[in-house]
């Protein structure tokens, strides 16, 4: 297929967004279930929202090698294994009877975790004129933000009228209907064919990322945390990652080339993606719906109606915004829209903080504008930033990290942003005072990727610096 036959790359898009869809039902389409599951398992919401972090943390541990692996190996063929397993995730959390069954169905369909990059890289390869990429980035990022609000509303409303275990048949059947898009449509594209899979850098750089997050799981329980637990895992985590590091210069044909992670390319795009995330993702799909459905503090909202005015308008303006986003960055400057969005983000979420939780007409107006914010422009800025900055040598290598981040971010927004409210609003959460508290550290977070938003390059700068680091390590 080439990318000069409009049909070929039309099918394609298909086929991309089509696997993004199945990925993406597993976060935005549980959002309004997430009360109706920790009542039929007989357990809490805490419990529940552990499984969202678990289904991110996977997620974001597989992404910092598959992409690579699917440059070596092939991204259609590694596209399918994912969806593939996903599929057998997807049916245990349908029959699951207890929280563990649950948890093992969600750590199988995190395995998908970088899903997006790869099917960005995919399209990258085929559209060579910019704008039209641009658009095709912006229809399939925008998916991050929701299915134009259809799962939420779907989902809110199979979790009110037939449980939570619907919830999850439709993402199995969603899952059956992209493996049969990637097969038939799908571009096997593998730039890095004949070289070595690093499986040795692989281990020590999942262990620390994983320590991470578990440190800051533990860390979420504020008073309750064992703090010389939090700092064990701390340990493991740099120690994890000083081995990686070393790893990799000794290494021939290294996962990452460490002058590729000095680049500020590298660490101020993660740096900024991880703090988008845990600004952003649990203020709209944790404590806005929680607020919701919180007939003492809040408004007292089935699932449902939560999904139908708040959850669905906030997905549906991103994905209209999205395209418009991926299509003008190219030609106003990734860096120059990524601010736009993450200044407006912030804005949104202070004004959700002080009057959308008591006003439920601002609540929704503030959802929508962190809809066409973040869901429409910072998050799709943020992946296309992930593809166009990195490395031609190792073009899987920032995408994968970048889907990492993302996927961290969104673990870590569900541990600390509940945790806050929790901390300040009480365990019966009685009033608003928990949701702000909430809302105001997700605004303070995102105005830190805002700030760190400064320091990534332009993408021909980013391209001289790589070549410069090159030429260090011959000298060397």
């Amino acid at each position: 297929m080439s990318a000069t036959g409009r049909r070929p790359v039309v099918t394609l898009v298909v086929a991309v967004l089509a696997a993004c869809v199945a990925f993406q039902l597993n976060a935005s389409m549980l959002s309004p279930a997430l009360v109706t599951m920790a009542g039929e398992l007989g357990t809490d919401e805490a419990t529940i929202g552990l499984s969202q972090t678990m289904f991110f943390t996977l997620a974001a541990m597989f992404s910092l090698f598959l992409p690579r692996l699917s440059d070596i190996a092939g991204r259609r063929r590694v596209l399918l294994v994912m969806l593939a397993v996903m599929l057998v995730g997807s049916v245990i959390a349908a029959l699951a009877v207890n929280v563990g069954m649950l948890f093992a169905g969600r750590i199988l369909q995190g395995i998908t975790g970088p899903v997006v990059p790869i099917g960005l890289l995919m399209l990258r390869s085929e559209i060579a004129d910019p704008r039209r990429y641009g658009a095709a980035l912006g229809l399939i990022t925008a998916v991050n933000g929701g299915v134009a609000g259809v799962d939420a509303l779907l989902g809110g409303w199979l979790a009110t009228a037939y449980g939570f275990r619907a919830i999850f048949l439709v993402i199995a059947a969603t899952t059956v209907v992209a493996l049969v898009c990637v097969a038939v449509w799908g571009v096997d594209s593998a730039p890095s064919a004949g070289t070595r899979m690093d499986w040795r850098g692989v281990v020590p750089l999942v262990v620390s990322v994983g320590a991470l997050l578990l440190a800051f799981d533990e860390a979420g329980g504020l008073a309750a945390a064992d703090w010389p637990l939090v700092g064990g895992y701390a340990v493991v985590a740099l120690v994890a990652f000083v081995v990686f590091w070393r790893l990799q210069d000794r290494t021939e044909q290294p996962l990452i080339a460490t002058r590729h992670l000095r680049r500020r390319a590298t660490w101020a795009t993660l740096g900024t993606t991880l703090l988008t995330m845990t600004g952003v993702f649990a203020v709209v799909n944790g404590l806005v719906a929680s607020l919701a459905q919180n007939a003492g503090a809040g408004f007292g909202l089935e699932a449902d109606l939560t999904a139908l005015v708040l959850l669905a308008p906030y997905a549906l303006v991103g994905w209209l915004v999205g395209p418009f986003a991926g299509r003008l960055a190219p030609v106003l400057g990734y860096r120059f829209v990524l601010r736009i969005g993450l200044a407006g983000s912030v804005l949104a979420t202070l004004v959700m903080a002080f009057a959308g939780v008591q006003s439920f007409t601002v609540l929704v107006i503030a959802t929508l504008l962190l809809g066409v914010t973040y869901a429409g422009i910072a998050n799709i800025v943020l992946n296309g930033l992930g593809v166009v900055l990195s490395p031609p040598e190792n073009p899987g290598m920032l995408p994968g990290l970048n889907a990492g981040a993302f996927n961290l971010g969104s673990g870590i927004s569900f541990v600390i942003l509940p945790a806050v409210q929790v901390a300040v609003g009480g365990s019966e959460q009685a009033t608003a005072a928990g949701y702000t508290a909430g809302m105001l550290v997700g605004a303070a977070c995102t105005a830190g990727a805002l700030a760190l938003s400064l320091l990534i390059p332009r993408p021909a700068t980013a391209e001289a610096d790589g070549r410069e680091s090159r030429e260090l390590e011959d000298v060397r």
